[in-house]
């Protein structure tokens, strides 16, 4: 995907977002959480970090799962649209923090959770525009509820991670196919 460096950092802001919520865990259960994920995001401009960001940010996290796990593009497309129209988006260049000149789209005063929608949606909305919303993915591993953008140029990747959910499946598939079975699978064993 021909994305610049804030596009990409946005994708993965979003991601890392979602995958505050899987299964059982959540990673944002208090605004110590929500500052955490803040910080190690690097989102700049924002103030301090109240309970009512908690509380939004926790919806805009439900609404971008929601995104990334529609079924279908027109889905897809209305649900976004709809995060995307509930943000003021004004577009300006800016550096900071030894990042070189990007654009920020979220509105000068914008709530935590409105600068991510706006920032994180309209990254999810170039991804949209080029035709590559099937790349954004839920992990296929049946015990893991992550999400990622496929980055791959073949569009391949259906594990959040390699070394985590990818090496695990494909570890459980070795061992099926060298699992003994009945009489074939000992004389296989026998030979080899």
């Amino acid at each position: 995907m021909p994305f610049g460096h804030d596009m990409v950092y946005s994708l993965a802001t979003v991601v890392e977002l979602i995958n505050t919520a899987t299964g059982d865990h959540d990673g944002l259960t208090d605004i110590d959480d929500l500052r955490t994920f803040v910080r190690s995001r690097r989102i700049s401009g924002v103030g301090a970090v109240t309970v009512r960001d908690l509380t939004e940010v926790r919806t805009l996290r439900t609404d971008f799962h929601d995104i990334f796990t529609s079924s279908d593009r027109v889905s897809v497309v209305t649900r976004l649209n709809k995060l995307l129209g509930r943000t003021r988006i004004t577009p300006r260049l800016t550096e900071h923090d030894g990042f070189s000149l990007h654009v920020h789209y979220f509105a000068p005063g914008a709530s935590l959770a409105e600068h991510l929608a706006a920032e994180c949606g309209v990254a999810l909305a170039h991804v949209l525009a080029e035709n590559e919303w099937e790349r954004l993915r839920k992990c296929r591993a049946p015990d893991c509820d992550n999400v990622f953008v496929d980055e791959s140029r073949n569009r391949s990747r259906v594990y959040c991670d390699s070394r985590t959910c990818g090496n695990r499946m494909h570890v459980a598939a070795y061992r099926a196919r060298r699992r003994p079975e009945s009489g074939q699978g000992k004389k296989r064993q026998a030979l080899g």
